[in-house]
């Protein structure tokens, strides 16, 4: 058997008959209809295993954006496999779902789903997709609901696909499935590639087996594809990153009781996590956490156990922590300064809500930054990927420095909030002589005390 060529971008040549015809591959077709982070790498890393992906998003200009290589969102060495992938044409956008849909074994609905203001989730993009698969559908196909939804949501898909179908008089046969991702922004294409576990909430054997073949790929153990049943694949997604929160929330509320009592925290911490029955992740204290999951699922879920009856005290209690932890870094500035800030000027380092993205949805410096100018302090802020996004919103309200240092000129404290790497280790003589009041608050225990305090500041941890 001939050996397939290579070409210079690293994808497979297309194979040719003796007459120069084009071989069709016999790979699997899917569409991702959603072009956020979810749907953006989740189709991207199907295309880098050989499936033929089309990415479809109602947003012309995205489209338009990504056919010219132009990708809407950081995430490190994104831009570079959509490139590749593109080029090897296994990667394509489209506008058209119709067409999309063609020939597609699985679609997948990765758009978003934002939190309402009592907290649950709005599921109308879900459901007006769903309506419209229902209205193209002209053959059988796995419909699988990526974007993380309340329990119940996929049945809900599947009525409404039926009854598309019915106003049509098709009768077109199709299967639902559910299947939450679980990826760290910042390490997305790792996690996608390489994944922990892959939840798969299914009906029958049929879809069951499809689904199976399109993660064979990614899958070196067996055992680490779960099967489910919906219900129960929904509420993992869930009751995850409800647990995550809970872990975080909880060690905040441990580093804050032992700064009052003077317990070490980070001892404390070590000790905890010897336990074989706990271990040492998502142990470290902060100044809160953020981003577009932990804040939403945290409030869905209890929105959804409202619906039910059923009041989740512990996960109010998680969420209330959490915005109280938010502030703590202003409300340790108010103790050194007073509540009045007018002639001090504050420099924030990092804006995201964590390193390696620039998402800064519910991060907790959004909430330092409204604090800060309600108080009549001038704020001066660097991030290595956020400024854009932060720029959007406060404008000239803010002062967008170019680098770490030049954020810290005649500064009165240096607020840490994002543990970027290019934040560890500074130089903190140089620091020290940019600054007016050499204060530095530490929102992510990343500094050694000893160090900072011998160059002459004052120094405050959480903990």
């Amino acid at each position: 058997m001939a050996l397939p060529q290579i070409g210079r971008n690293g994808c497979q040549l297309p194979r040719l008959t003796k007459s120069g015809e084009l071989l069709q591959a016999n790979s699997m077709k899917i569409t991702v209809i959603g072009t956020g982070y979810v749907g953006l790498v989740s189709g991207t890393c199907f295309a880098e295993m050989g499936i033929d992906v089309t990415c479809v998003d109602v947003d012309a200009a995205k489209i338009d954006a990504l056919r010219s290589g132009v990708v809407p969102i950081y995430e490190p060495g994104l831009d570079e496999l959509i490139r590749k992938n593109m080029e090897c044409g296994r990667l394509h956008f489209s506008t058209s779902l119709p067409d999309s849909l063609r020939n597609s074994e699985v679609v997948f609905i990765a758009v978003g789903t934002p939190a309402r203001e009592d907290g649950s989730a709005d599921l109308h993009y879900v459901f007006d997709v769903a309506a419209e698969i229902g209205e193209t559908l002209d053959h059988y196909t796995v419909v699988v609901t990526k974007s993380t939804v309340p329990v119940g949501t996929s049945f809900k898909v599947k009525s409404l696909i039926a009854d598309a179908l019915s106003r049509r008089g098709a009768t077109i046969d199709f299967d639902i499935a559910n299947n939450p991702e679980f990826l760290k922004e910042g390490a997305a294409i790792k996690d996608f590639m390489s994944p922990d576990r892959v939840v798969i909430g299914v009906e029958n054997e049929r879809a069951e087996k499809i689904m199976q073949r399109l993660y064979k790929p990614f899958i070196v153990v067996n055992d680490r594809i779960q099967i489910t049943d919906i219900a129960s694949s929904e509420m993992i997604k869930y009751a995850s990153n409800a647990m995550l929160a809970t872990r975080i929330s909880f060690m905040n509320d441990i580093a804050n009781l032992c700064e009052l009592v003077g317990a070490d925290f980070n001892k404390v911490r070590k000790g905890v996590g010897s336990d074989t029955r706990i271990g040492n992740k998502f142990l470290y204290a902060g100044c809160g956490y953020g981003g577009s999951c932990f804040p939403k699922d945290v409030k869905a879920l209890v929105s959804t156990a409202e619906r039910y009856g059923y009041e989740m005290r512990v996960l109010k209690a998680v969420e209330d922590v959490n915005q109280r932890q938010k502030q703590i870094l202003f409300d340790k500035l108010v103790r050194r300064f007073g509540s009045n800030l007018n002639g001090k000027k504050i420099t924030l380092w990092g804006i995201a809500f964590k390193p390696e993205t620039d998402d800064i949805r519910e991060a907790p410096a959004m909430v330092i930054i409204r604090r800060l100018l309600d108080s009549g302090a001038s704020v001066s802020v660097y991030d290595p990927a956020a400024m854009d996004e932060c720029r959007r919103i406060f404008g000239s309200d803010l002062t967008f420095a170019p680098d770490k240092y030049t954020a810290l000129q005649h500064s009165d404290a240096l607020l840490l909030v994002t543990e970027w790497k290019e934040f560890r280790l500074p130089d903190f003589l140089r620091m020290r002589s940019l600054m007016r009041t050499p204060l530095l608050l530490d929102g992510r225990n990343i500094f050694d005390r000893e160090e900072v305090l011998s160059a002459g500041f004052e120094y405050e941890k959480i903990g």
